[in-house]
C-alpha cells in the first residue's frame, strides 16, 4: 500500500520545448478543465509543463481537442533562407507558395477563439502562350472553440487572404469552420477537489508511515510474548 501511495506522488511531463506564453496557455486550459498542471523553465530549451501521472491521458485528450500545442509555422524568412546553392524557377515558386500558406495559417490561426488554421494555396504559374489564365484560389480550413462566433469572421479571413495574395479575387476563396471538441468543464469545486487531491498524495504515505511506526511497538510486544511462549512449551517438554 506504501509503494502505492508513493507511486500516486509521481509527475508525468506532457510536453516540452515550449515558449512561456504556450506554456502559460497550456496549463491555464487544463487547470480549467480541473487538471492539476505546472510548467517549469528549462532555460534555452524552452519550457515544459507536467501533470500528475494518472491524469496524463486526460490531459493530453483536453489539449488536443483545444489545438495544442500550436504548430511552429515557418516563414518567408526561413522558407527562403540561404543555403549556398541556387535553387530552379520551379523550387523558388514552390517555397514561395508555402511560405505565404505558412503565413496566412498563423495569422489567422491568431484569431481569438481558433484553435488551428491551415491554407491551401493554388497559384497557377502564368503561361504567356496560353488562351486562357487559371485562376488562383484559396481553400481555408479553421478549427474553432465552441461558443465562438466564428461565421463573423469568415468576411475578415477571407479578405485578409485576397490582399495578401497578387491576383487573388475574392469569390475563389472558401472558408470552411469546424467546431472542436467541448472543453470539459471544471465541476463545482473541481480546483477544491484539486488541491484536495494534491494533498492526499502527500497525507496518505505520511499517514501510512505513521500508522507502521504506531504499530510496530504492538506487533514486537506480541513477537516477543510469542516467542516467550514456544520458549516455555519447549522446556516443559
Amino acid at each position: 500500500m506504501l509503494c502505492l501511495a508513493l507511486a500516486a506522488c509521481g509527475r508525468a511531463e506532457l510536453y516540452s520545448k515550449l515558449s512561456e506564453s504556450q506554456a502559460n496557455e497550456m496549463v491555464a486550459v487544463l487547470q480549467a478543465a480541473g487538471i492539476d498542471a505546472d510548467k517549469k523553465d528549462g532555460g534555452e530549451t524552452g519550457w515544459t509543463i507536467s501533470t500528475g501521472s494518472g491524469d496524463f491521458a486526460k490531459a493530453v485528450e483536453v489539449l488536443h481537442s483545444q489545438g495544442y500545442p500550436r504548430e511552429d509555422f515557418a516563414t518567408l524568412g526561413t522558407v527562403f533562407k540561404k543555403e549556398g546553392f541556387v535553387s530552379s524557377p520551379t523550387e523558388e515558386r514552390a517555397r514561395l507558395v508555402y511560405g505565404l500558406s505558412q503565413e496566412l495559417s498563423h495569422t489567422i490561426s491568431q484569431i481569438d477563439g481558433v484553435t488551428q488554421a491551415r491554407v491551401h494555396l493554388a497559384l497557377p504559374q502564368s503561361e504567356p502562350l496560353a488562351d486562357t489564365k487559371q485562376p488562383s484560389s484559396a481553400s481555408v480550413f479553421i478549427k474553432y472553440r465552441p461558443g465562438t462566433n466564428i461565421d463573423a469572421q469568415i468576411g475578415k479571413v477571407k479578405a485578409l487572404v485576397v490582399n495578401s495574395i497578387e491576383g487573388l479575387s475574392y469569390d475563389n476563396v472558401s472558408v470552411e469552420t469546424f467546431p472542436a471538441q467541448p472543453l470539459p468543464g471544471a465541476q463545482p469545486g473541481a480546483k477544491g477537489g484539486v488541491i484536495a487531491a494534491n494533498l492526499a498524495t502527500f497525507v496518505i504515505p505520511v499517514v501510512l508511515l505513521a500508522l507502521i511506526f504506531l504499530a510496530y511497538p504492538s506487533f514486537r510486544r506480541w513477537h516477543q510474548r510469542r516467542r516467550a511462549v514456544v520458549v516455555r512449551r519447549g522446556d516443559n517438554a
